[in-house]
């Protein structure tokens, strides 16, 4: 692309690089000019950035783009309609920006990596929230730039290239109806009971799953087969069952000793967060299993509040669930964004 005025050479389809008022119009710059803005721009009677005639004052510079070149919108499409997934859908272009929009309430998942390879390429710009942030139907999850008005052909190809490779660089995992079941060591005092069932009746039920009920057992092993095997398989079984009362650093604790006989395994002990270290995901036959602190169950702000709402859009208990947390997992009040609404006013620690 070269710079060029007006009357120089055949401008149709040239680009304005300054905003300009005509004859009290508002002209965007990147705004590509037509055969009849040249005309108008050529009338002897135009004004032009309110001051009449054609004279210096008035004398614009706009952009001849070579045959490879991409108009800045044209580009942004191209580039954003490479990086959406399942879960966004398009808005604009506006000034050369491309938003993705989340099609649902759920879990944004970002490939960050991805997103920084793209960004290496001068001049595109993708941006994005958090990777594992709640996000609501409508809200801007991502948007894509192009810096100048345009972009070499070869150039944005690179870009998307990066981002067909890597998959889907930006998506909403919806949430879905689950079933969730929870399960608690009778060491939860009476008194805080009514609070706990509250409390995780809200986490799950604002999320668009479904309670099917609590289960209070003895601290043995038996009491909790027992509570558990009717979840597990049948008409009864539930996809996510959520406890409450394990001693975490325990090996011989009922809960862990019951996942064992079951045929289950524990998937994680503790997760990369603040605070977080007494979560713990198992899995049992297709029922995940998500351990919480107790007094997390209902006061704090915790990890458990980044895992089950991604439980809750189908994700399954894995390794990598819970490694996803470290970065950003210093859970204090500045990250309270990242949360689901219901959490967003617990309390958070410090640092």
């Amino acid at each position: 692309m070269v710079p060029a005025q007006p009357g120089t050479m055949d401008l149709e389809g040239a680009v304005l690089v300054r905003d300009l008022v005509v004859d009290g119009e508002r002209w965007a710059k990147g705004r590509r000019l037509s055969s009849d803005d040249l005309a108008c721009l050529a009338a002897p009677s135009v004004t032009i950035e309110g001051r009449p005639g054609r004279g210096t004052a008035a004398t614009i510079t706009v952009i001849v783009l070579d045959p490879d070149d991409v108009h800045e919108d044209d580009a942004a499409l191209r580039l954003a309609s490479a990086v959406a997934g399942p879960g966004t859908r398009l808005h604009g272009p506006n000034e050369s920006r491309v938003d993705l929009l989340a099609t649902a309430d759920g879990v944004l998942h970002v490939r960050a990596e991805a997103v920084e390879r793209i960004d290496r390429i001068d001049p595109l710009e993708v941006f994005t929230l958090f990777d594992g942030q709640v996000v609501r139907a409508g809200e801007v999850v991502a948007s894509v730039k192009i810096a100048p008005h345009a972009v070499a052909g070869d150039v944005l190809a690179r870009g998307v290239r990066v981002a067909e490779r890597a998959g889907p660089v930006v998506r909403v995992a919806p949430f879905v109806h689950r079933r969730a079941a929870v399960i608690v060591k009778e060491s939860v005092r009476p008194l805080a009971r009514e609070k706990f069932e509250a409390s995780v009746r809200a986490k799950v039920e604002s999320l668009g799953s479904e309670l099917v009920g609590f289960a209070y057992v003895a601290d043995d092993a038996a009491g909790v087969v027992e509570a558990l095997l009717p979840l597990l398989r049948g008409p009864g079984r539930a996809d996510i069952v959520l406890t409450a009362g394990a001693a975490t650093t325990d090996p011989t604790d009922a809960f862990f000793v019951a996942i064992g006989r079951l045929g289950g395994r524990i998937v994680r002990h503790g997760a990369p967060a603040h605070p977080g270290s007494m979560l713990w995901l198992a899995r049992v036959g297709r029922t995940d299993l998500l351990g919480m602190p107790t007094c997390g169950a209902y006061s704090k702000a915790t990890a458990v509040d980044l895992v089950l709402p991604r439980l809750l859009t189908g994700e399954t208990a894995g390794p990598t669930l819970a490694a996803s947390l470290g970065h950003g997992g210093l859970l204090t009040r500045s990250m309270r964004f990242r949360f689901p609404p219901y959490a967003r006013d617990l309390d958070a620690p410090e640092g």
